[in-house]
């Protein structure tokens, strides 16, 4: 089997790559590089020229000569290369006739716990989409931010004493609203400084949430793991990041406690299984943050 064909798929707001084969078996996967989704386009047209005559099947090889290219990397080239690998493994299930997991070492649950992604402009109505949730036998919520999700246009100033006593009495409200048979994913969308995460998850840890999601940009682990050893709140972050690398570096600095690899950013089906035996190595829970991906 020879790969004849690379091509980037620009569909609506996602980036999707499907790799051709003589053999007519068409693979699919996707690039989460959303901010920048004509670069990793463009990154994945690269990556044909590589491909085209190539046994399909070889992916750890694939994998690691689109990662060694050119000695560059980020989140368009990562995200390119994370669509291509999981259109390669697409490929080999389809081509052995069974799903992915098999080739990965076999399922190991029959289940999976899943949180309801909570979504409103007003506080009001992120409580009652928590109270929905829990009417539909949702035993978490997510997505769940207590400062709103603003457009990036809207101009935002509060001083530090309401910025960080609105957001308390938020999660406040949240917990109140669902008692203690939901838990409670915050969502912080990295902004906030060092400093004022601390104070945050120190203000909210008396209604145990169950993570502390992207408290702060994820550019600098020293300030990731300064804020982790001053809060009991355990932290969640790795969906901005690319590489099997600077998961370890959060690992290594005890400064995250749920890793949340994006599959489509993270180096495919490949890295994020890597990335998950790290976790294991570190006891370190995991919690995938989803994609369209099939």
């Amino acid at each position: 089997m020879r790969i004849t064909r690379v091509e980037a798929l620009p569909v609506d707001r996602y980036l999707f790559c499907q790799v051709h084969t003589d053999e007519g078996i068409v693979g699919l996967g996707e690039s989460g590089t959303w901010g920048h989704l004509e670069a990793s386009a463009a990154a994945i047209e690269k990556f044909g020229q590589y491909l085209v005559g190539q046994d399909p099947r070889l992916i750890e090889h694939h994998w690691n000569v689109m990662y060694r290219t050119a000695h560059f990397r980020g989140a368009a080239i990562m995200g390119a290369l994370s669509a291509v690998d999981i259109a390669l493994w697409d490929i080999k299930g389809k081509a052995l006739g069974v799903p992915v997991y098999d080739l990965l070492g076999g399922k190991t649950r029959h289940k999976a716990r899943v949180y309801f992604h909570v979504r409103g402009d007003t506080t009001a109505k992120l409580v009652q989409g928590c109270i929905d949730a829990k009417k539909q036998g949702f035993t978490a919520v997510g997505h769940l931010t207590p400062f709103l999700d603003e457009s990036r246009s809207t101009p935002y100033f509060k001083t530090h004493a309401q910025k960080m006593g609105d957001a308390i009495d938020t999660v406040r409200q949240y917990r109140e609203a669902v008692g203690n048979d939901v838990d409670l994913c915050i969502e912080i969308h990295r902004r906030l400084t060092p400093a004022e995460a601390v104070v945050l998850a120190r203000g909210i840890e008396r209604y145990h949430p169950m993570f502390f999601e992207d408290p702060i940009l994820p550019d600098n682990f020293d300030a990731m793991a300064e804020v982790a050893q001053q809060i009991t709140v355990p932290i969640a972050t790795g969906e901005r990041l690319h590489t099997i690398y600077e998961f370890q570096m959060l690992l290594a600095r005890n400064a995250v406690q749920y890793v949340r690899p994006d599959v489509c950013l993270a180096g495919g089906i490949t890295g994020t299984k890597k990335i998950a035996a790290l976790a294991e190595a570190s006891h370190v829970g995991w919690c995938h943050t989803t994609r369209s991906v099939r």
